[in-house]
């Protein structure tokens, strides 16, 4: 196997002339971070999308707090305090989480299909929510220029 760098090129197959070997160009630079080479794409080749990681703490919390808004909602619970002794957690971590239920639906979208921004933790959120859907994306890291997708 023969290694060619030149990232100008296209990707290119062909066989050699004796019809023995299949000949891939691929276009990269190889560069040098920490001690080791890393395989850069031109800036003009388009990476595929970051697979879709859910953060299972971030998951469950919204979940979690979806169903004790319906407990309250329907009149499964009287109280904050009757939801907490029910689910056998403090009535404060019951007031911490609640709030996720007015996160932005395409936030709420988005947490469900691991597409939150990268290192957006649960702890982060729980902070503060903004009431405002576009300074919620804005703090944690949406995109606040282009439309949210429409739920499917």
């Amino acid at each position: 196997m023969t290694l060619h760098r030149d990232p100008d090129r296209p990707v290119t197959r062909r066989l050699s002339e004796d019809g023995s070997t299949i000949i891939v160009h691929i276009p990269m630079k190889l560069q040098k971070r920490g001690g080791r080479k890393l395989i850069v794409l031109p800036e003009t080749q388009a990476l595929p999308a970051p697979k879709p990681r859910r953060d299972d703490t971030l998951l469950k919390a919204v979940g979690r707090a979806y169903r004790w808004r319906r407990m309250i909602e329907t009149g499964r619970c009287r109280s904050i305090t009757d939801l907490a002794e029910q689910e056998k957690v403090t009535p404060s971590y019951v007031n911490r989480l609640l709030p996720l239920t007015i996160l932005a639906p395409d936030i709420t979208v988005a947490v469900l299909d691991g597409r939150q921004p990268k290192g957006l933790k649960l702890a982060e959120v729980l902070r503060d929510v903004p009431l405002d859907w576009q300074q919620q994306r804005a703090a944690f890291g949406f995109s606040t220029t282009t439309p949210p997708p429409a739920a499917t």
